[in-house]
């Protein structure tokens, strides 16, 4: 049976949460948990299935502000997956008090990811891309098996993230979506931390901030 990838448009900033699950195993993973997150909590005990982790593209506070809500639902530890080069971002509470919003203490990532790595949910096997450019440690889940990426921040629908906060630059971001997603292949769906979802091909044709 496929991988279900189920989307939750959440919170005052329209951040895109990405709910990952695995149908044989019943196994689950959260992506980006952004505020306001109790209809992705509903899903899961709705669906009986067992979330295992929350997989982070990067650190910045609307796309984590979801998980004190969900980690005291996890019938076990919530593993919490953050490249490395983001945990300056994750320490310093994501930014979220520069913008006036909450922050509550989150416990430490305690999967690092790295450019390459392959996680599993069930016997569905995911790519992790580093990505950087919105953030030193944003990363892209690319799923083969879906032909879909979960792509955070680094590029939308006829956009791109931006490269102004922290960690960021226009030259990485350009070179991460021309070597990591103009790579994939054209039909492929690419899932936004914000907005609609496009694809390879589209944004190939007409992102007028990146061409190939």
């Amino acid at each position: 049976m496929a991988l279900e990838i189920l989307t939750f448009t959440l919170g005052p900033l329209g951040n895109n949460t990405y709910l990952l699950a695995e149908p044989l195993s019943r196994s689950a993973v959260v992506v980006d948990p952004g505020y306001e997150a109790q209809a992705v909590v509903h899903t899961i005990e709705e669906r009986g299935w067992n979330l295992a982790a929350a997989w982070i593209t990067h650190a910045h506070f609307d796309h984590t502000g979801g998980l004190p809500e969900i980690l005291p639902t996890a019938p076990s530890h919530l593993s919490i997956a953050l490249h490395p080069l983001d945990l300056p971002i994750w320490q310093a509470g994501g930014g979220a008090r520069l913008f006036g919003f909450p922050h509550h203490p989150l416990p430490a990532p305690d999967i690092l990811l790295q450019h390459g790595q392959q996680l599993t949910i069930g016997e569905e096997v995911i790519e992790v891309r580093h990505t950087p450019g919105h953030s030193a440690g944003h990363v892209v889940f690319w799923i083969p098996s879906a032909q879909a990426a979960l792509c955070g921040d680094v590029i939308f629908f006829h956009s791109i993230g931006r490269t102004d906060l922290p960690g960021g630059s226009q030259a990485q971001l350009a070179r991460s979506i021309r070597e990591q997603i103009y790579t994939l292949p054209p039909a492929a769906r690419l899932l936004p931390g914000h907005g609609p979802e496009t694809t390879v091909g589209e944004e190939i044709a007409h992102n007028p901030y990146v061409r190939p």
